[in-house]
Order: C-alpha cells, then structure tokens, then sequence
C-alpha cells in the first residue's frame, strides 16, 4: 500500500474513531435564529426544495461533500453515497484523487458515473499539486476518472503543515489556478478543508477564473486534529493540538464571501449537522450546503443509515421553510427571518 493510501485509510479510521471535532470554534451558526411564523399559509405538501448549481437540477440544496477514495473501504463509502445522491438527485464529490494519478488501479474506488448517471459530480486534486508537477493532463485525468461535472481543487495549508509529509510550497499557486482555470473544460471549485476562505481571498480567487466558491469553515472536523492523531513525531503532534481550533466560522465566512461577490455560486460547508443549520447557510447568502461527517458515519454503517439521514435532513429543511412561511428556496433567499440574536 503507497503512503498516499495508507493516509487514506487513516483519515477514515480517526474520523470514524477518534474525537477530531472543533472544540473551542464553532460553526457560528448558533448566533442566528429564524423568525417563527404561525400562520404560514402553506400547504407543507407543496413545499419545494429543488435548486439548480452549476447548471443541474437538484432535489435538494444539499452536497455530500468530499470525503474519501483510492481504499476498498472508500470504495464501499462512494458506492453507497452515490447511489443515495441519484436516487435523491444531491450533488456529490469525492475525496482527493491524487492517489488515483499515482496508482492508477486505484481509479475505480473513485467511479460512480455509472452508479450516478443524473448526478452533479464534483472531482477533487489538492491544488498545492500544482508546484508538485501536477498540471492541466492531471487535471483533465480526474475529471475523466469520475467523468466530473465540475473540479474541486482544495486548498489546505494548515493540514499540509501538520502532516508529517506535507506539501507546504503555496507559493505562486494562484497563476496556476487561473491556468486551469482558463483551460479545464468544466467549472473549477476551489474549497477549503475546514479553515475557511475570507472575502478578500474569494475575491481573488474568482479573479483568476474560479467558478464557485466551497467555503469549508471551522467549527467541525478539525484536520489539523486528524494529522496530530497520525504524525510521526512529537513536533507534528503538538503543532497539530495547538492549530486544533484554527480557523474562520462558516458563517462568518459566508457573510464575507458573499459582501465580496453576490453572485458566485456559493457553497457553505463545515461542522453542517442537521438541517436547521443547512438553512440557516441558505438564508445568509449560501447556494449549497455541504455536510460531510454525518454522511461518513451513515455511510460507514449502511446505505439504509444515509437514506434515513437524507430523509431527515431534507425534512428539517422543509419544516424551516414551512416555519417562516416560504415555500420553496429562493423564497427563503430572499425573506429576512434569519436574526442574529449574539
């Protein structure tokens, strides 16, 4: 097994396993409240949650957000996500797929085209492998591989410090996003991976051609946590419990991405546990809400375990809309019933 899968399998088992939640940050979502309406004039029945992001319809504003591949059990993991995300038409993306360039029989733990015809897939390459020799043919690899309908390419340099193997030259990255950008042939996400991105980097990176923002805040998994649980020295163990609660609140990041662009497509994830929170995401600015350890934890179980938690996900949503008294996403967007009560 390469180090790369290996780290895969023990990403998986910590966050399965070991208490790697934010502790002293938090999502930032419990400073908000809706305003309750007690006479919605709705009928529930005719509630609408459907969306559109990136061109395609969804049932739900919901992504299951990158999680895992390139190991028998990660297979097992996508295979029932995606199964979960056609029958209820939810966006998807996939773990990183650099171990699927390196090891190219890794490739199928990562396919589920053929599982997800109808589904928004979302690849998934570090972009600090691009002063790694990656480039636009690793790129258009991936993509390829999930026959993607759009390219994450996660940012992380907090957790490539804590990694005792870390990848940590950021420099001039960038000018190497806008090149694939500018070459790749579906839309580019750029996502953090629980640190946050700010208003001012938003902006600069939508200036170099990115097409939608992932925002991945703290207050949830925390990765510097994980790689303290795995590091192969004391040094990389304590800087990973020091940097533990490191980062941006998701919703403070909406709110300043969304000041920075009003219009870039806008996904909020990071420490997302039910589906309050999820609209609440919606109400401050978001598009899409990503929500990634409660489909792991489904999904490690059964795919019985994901369809209940869809179930009840999309459910919560529906009684927020029916609540405040709007019937359908866009109506929520564009009502003012969220407060922020502290």
């Amino acid at each position: 097994m390469s180090n790369t899968e290996t780290r895969k399998d023990d990403h998986l088992r910590i966050c399965l396993e070991e208490d790697v939640q934010c502790r002293q940050v938090t999502n930032g979502l419990e400073r908000y409240r809706f305003t309750h309406c007690c006479l919605p004039e709705l009928d529930y029945e005719e509630i609408d949650i459907s969306t559109r992001f990136l061109g395609k319809k969804l049932g739900a504003p919901l992504l299951i957000s990158s999680m895992t591949g390139g190991t028998d059990r990660a297979k097992m993991i996508n295979t029932r996500l995606a199964e979960i995300a056609e029958t209820y038409q939810l966006a998807m993306g996939v773990g990183s797929q650099r171990v699927a360039v390196e090891k190219p029989e890794t490739a199928d733990t990562f396919a589920v085209r053929s599982i997800a015809p109808n589904t928004l897939l979302l690849a998934n390459l570090g972009a600090v492998q691009l002063n790694y020799t990656y480039g636009i043919d690793q790129c258009r690899k991936v993509v390829d591989i999930l026959q993607a309908d759009a390219l994450i390419l996660h940012i992380n340099p907090l957790q490539e410090c804590i990694q005792s193997e870390g990848d940590r030259n950021f420099k001039g990255l960038l000018d190497k996003i806008h090149k694939v950008c500018s070459e790749l042939p579906v839309p580019v996400v750029t996502k953090e991976v629980g640190n946050g991105i700010s208003g001012e980097m938003a902006r600069r990176l939508i200036e170099a051609g990115v097409s939608a923002i992932d925002v991945a805040g703290a207050g949830g998994t925390s990765w510097a946590k994980v790689e303290s649980e795995r590091a192969e020295n004391r040094l990389q163990q304590r800087l990973g419990r020091t940097f533990a609660d490191w980062g941006i609140p998701t919703a403070d990041c909406i709110g300043t991405v969304r000041n920075a662009s009003a219009t870039v497509p806008l996904i909020a994830s990071g420490g997302l546990r039910d589906g309050l929170e999820v609209a609440k995401t919606l109400a401050l600015g978001a598009d899409l809400a990503g929500l990634a350890f409660p489909f792991l934890q489904a999904a490690d179980r059964s795919i019985e375990a994901i369809d209940e938690l869809v179930n009840l996900l999309t459910a919560e949503i529906k009684t927020v809309l029916f609540c405040t008294g709007n019937g359908s996403i866009p109506a929520l967007k564009q009502s003012r019933v969220l407060e922020k009560i502290r």
